[in-house]
């Protein structure tokens, strides 16, 4: 099989509030089907990126972290937003619990803690993996689009 095509981009954040607003950029791409995976140590944003999405997109201002119950959706006007918190998974297929087959299918996903859905992580998505900097270097995120989400990148790397 052909390896999809992919495309990154290293976008500097400053601090938490850019973070923030590059959750809102994404909040303006997404559509029913999308899959972003967001990676990074513990502290480094995941959550706050998530819920700035979700804001953004209109889902309410109540978005609290999935790390409890390991899965939330929002009802946004761009379609139903599922927030995953993967962390304490031990198995892959435990995510067909939280109904994640239907998130890929028809619904906007976005997973803290990607890597452990294996093989179950879809090949077409989008990768966000946040790094806190050093010193007064903030944050960083590396971003990847595999698939139709290479071409759908366009202006996030502007300053944030």
């Amino acid at each position: 099989m052909d390896a999809l095509p992919s495309e990154t981009r290293e976008i500097r954040l400053a601090d938490l509030e850019a973070t923030g607003r590059l959750g809102e950029r994404l909040a303006a791409l997404v559509v029913p089907g999308d899959v972003i995976a967001l990676g990074g140590a513990l502290g480094a944003g995941k959550t706050a990126l998530a819920r700035a999405l979700i804001r953004a997109a209109g889902g309410g201002d109540d978005v609290p972290s999935p790390t409890f119950t390991l899965v939330q959706t929002y009802a946004t006007p761009r379609g139903t937003i599922w927030h995953f918190d993967l962390y304490r998974l031990e198995q892959p297929e435990e995510a067909y619990e939280l109904a994640i087959e239907d998130a890929f299918m028809d619904g906007i996903s976005l997973i803290e803690w990607p890597d452990r859905l294996g093989a179950l992580l879809p090949e077409e998505r989008l990768d966000v993996v946040l790094a806190m900097g050093t010193g007064a270097t903030g944050r960083r995120a590396t971003i990847t689009g595999h698939g139709g989400w290479a071409g759908r990148m366009s202006g996030l790397d502007r300053a944030v």
